[in-house]
Formats: structure tokens, C-alpha cells, sequence
């Protein structure tokens, strides 16, 4: 009896300390019967799911750099940022950004593939470059956290952004690899400090990753306000706003236009998790779901993907329960 108890007690164990997915800023896709997620990390790192509980590291999207990222952004470390994954004419399109952390010497570029199983024989990975850049002093504007929507009218949207004059939408081109012409752009959200300045410094607009996910007659705008990357010391939160057009404006749940600072708080963490935003959002089998990264307290404040699935209130307004970030525990397998 002693020993069956032992055996319980030491499964149990080898359960908690199970490593679970760590991640910054994640988005997820699905092919066939399988999840990836893909996210910040040296080339993007990405993993691989059937249930989207058990995933398994499948290394990275690229084995050296973007050709470009150098003239982009000079301080490039090899960690490309904030990818944004998308099937369009049956092809994967994969946005990502470089950039130097605080500078907004960064750029967003594509990289496509016709499937996203990396065992696949047709895998192969084929960069089409830069889409748009930003430079200091000629740009109030950070071109990084690219995210792509589209408006039902078979156009496409890039939203992006982070502090500076806040968060932009761009028109894509048909092939989606670079901007429409004649340029159409839209300033979608900000927490302006003020008169537009294109200078170097990003001032303490805290604002980024934007996500445009459409409901019923709604376009939703989720952003993520306060500071990212500073472990226990984190204020990183997810807030939304809604507009009945891609381009808005978008206007929080008291009609505070999202250009003037609105944003209501759809989670913001607690003393177990913090840092928690940069989000996705997808519909999975007839539910919504929120994906994001969230720093766990107990663990030195390591980032850990967290998906919840997502409600609506009667008025239509996201809402998320933050239990589940408790509840939901990925599990890392070993690499095939």
C-alpha cells in the first residue's frame, strides 16, 4: 500500500514539474489535425500540437537571419520578433519583424511556405522581404508586432505598431507582400504624449501588439498597454477596443475613442502571473480563444503560453476568466 501511495505521489510530482511551452508573443495556426505556434525567439520558434495542450519544439522558422534585417536594424541580435501566421491562397504566409529593443531602426517582412509541417517534402520556407520599414527622425511610427486582417471586401490590412505616435493599419497589396498602391493608412490607437515627433526616443506612450480579430458585425482591436520584458516588475495588460470598420475608429466599452487613449481592460494578470499580453485571437471548433504569454511568479517570472478561451458579455465586449490562466498548462515534449 505504502508503495502504490509512493508511486501516486511520485507520478504526481512528475506531473508538476512537467516543462510547460515558453514563449513571447505567440500566434497559432492550424493545418490538417495539427496546432503550431509560432513566436518571438532566435529565427522563430515554433512547436507543434494535436491537442493543444502537448507540444513539441520544432526548432526554427530561420536557420540564419532575414538577408535584410542588418540594414533594417543594425543592433539585430537574431531575435526576430512577433511573428503573425495567415493561410492565403493556399499558402502560409508568416509576418515578422527585427528591430532593436527601444529603437525604432525595425522593419516587418513575409516569409511563405506551402505547409507548415516541417516534415512535409513540399516544407521550405521562401522569404519575400521587407514590407515596410521605420527610421528615426523621419518616423513617428514603429514598424514592428505586425498583424494581418481582412476586411471582407478581399482587401487585407497590416495593423502594427509599438509606442511612438501608437498603433497604425496599412493597405496590403494583392500578393499580401507588400503595401497597396496608391498607400492607404489609417492611426488606429495611441496614447499620444502629445504633438507627433519623429525622434528616437519612444517616450512612454506604452503601447503595442496590435490584433484585429472580427466578431458579428465588429472588428475588435486588442492591444497591450504597459511594459513587457521586466519580470516581476512587468505592467504588461491586454486591453480592446471595437469598431464596425477595419479602419475605425475603435472606441472602448465608454465610447473613449482608442486615438484618445481608450482601452478596456480585458485581463491584466495577478499575483501568480504577470507581464501577460501581447496576444491572438482565433475561433476553434465553434469557440473563441485567446492566446498569449504570461509570467508565472512561482517560476523566477519565466513566460509561458497561456490559451483561454474567450466569452462575450451581453453587450457584445470580450471577456476571459483569469482562473484559467491556473487551469491551463502546456506541456513541452521532447524535440522528435
Amino acid at each position: 500500500m505504502k508503495s502504490a501511495v509512493f508511486a501516486l505521489c511520485l507520478a504526481a510530482a512528475s506531473v508538476g514539474a512537467a516543462k510547460e511551452v515558453s514563449v513571447h508573443d505567440p500566434v497559432m495556426a492550424k493545418e490538417g489535425d495539427t496546432w503550431y505556434v509560432f513566436s518571438t525567439g532566435p529565427g522563430i520558434t515554433f512547436y507543434s500540437s494535436k491537442n493543444m495542450k502537448d507540444w513539441t519544439p520544432e526548432g526554427r522558422v530561420f536557420k540564419g537571419d532575414p538577408a535584410w534585417a542588418k540594414r533594417a536594424a543594425p543592433t539585430f541580435d537574431g531575435h526576430v520578433w512577433a511573428p503573425d501566421v495567415h493561410l492565403h491562397n493556399g499558402r502560409y504566409y508568416l509576418y515578422y519583424s527585427v528591430s532593436g529593443f527601444g529603437k525604432n531602426t525595425s522593419g516587418i517582412g513575409v516569409t511563405v511556405n506551402k505547409t507548415l509541417n516541417p516534415r512535409s517534402p513540399d516544407y521550405r520556407w521562401e522569404d519575400k522581404g521587407m514590407v515596410l520599414q521605420s527610421v528615426p527622425l523621419r518616423d513617428d511610427w514603429n514598424a514592428i508586432d505586425p498583424n494581418i486582417v481582412e476586411d471582407g471586401k478581399g482587401g487585407a490590412w497590416m495593423a502594427f505598431g509599438s509606442f511612438w505616435s501608437g498603433l497604425k493599419l496599412v493597405k496590403l497589396n494583392a500578393d499580401w507582400t507588400g503595401l497597396a498602391e496608391p498607400q492607404e493608412w489609417h492611426a488606429i490607437a495611441s496614447r499620444s504624449r502629445g504633438p507627433s515627433v519623429a525622434d528616437k526616443s519612444a517616450g512612454p506612450d506604452e503601447i503595442e501588439a496590435p490584433f484585429i480579430f472580427k466578431k458579428g458585425d465588429y472588428y475588435y482591436l486588442f492591444a497591450s498597454f504597459g511594459l513587457c520584458c521586466r519580470k516581476g516588475d512587468s505592467t504588461y495588460h491586454v486591453v480592446v477596443g471595437r469598431s464596425r470598420d477595419v479602419t475605425g475608429p475603435y472606441v472602448d466599452r465608454n465610447d473613449v475613442d482608442m486615438m484618445k487613449g481608450g482601452g478596456s481592460v480585458v485581463i491584466a494578470g495577478d499575483k501568480d502571473w504577470k507581464g501577460l499580453g501581447h496576444n491572438s485571437a482565433y475561433t476553434i471548433d465553434g469557440k473563441d480563444y485567446m492566446v498569449l504569454h504570461a509570467y508565472e511568479t512561482a517560476d523566477n517570472y519565466l513566460q509561458k503560453l497561456k490559451i483561454m478561451e474567450m466569452k462575450w458579455d451581453a453587450t457584445g465586449w470580450p471577456t476571459v476568466d483569469a482562473a484559467d490562466l491556473n487551469r491551463y498548462r502546456s506541456n513541452q515534449l521532447p524535440s522528435p
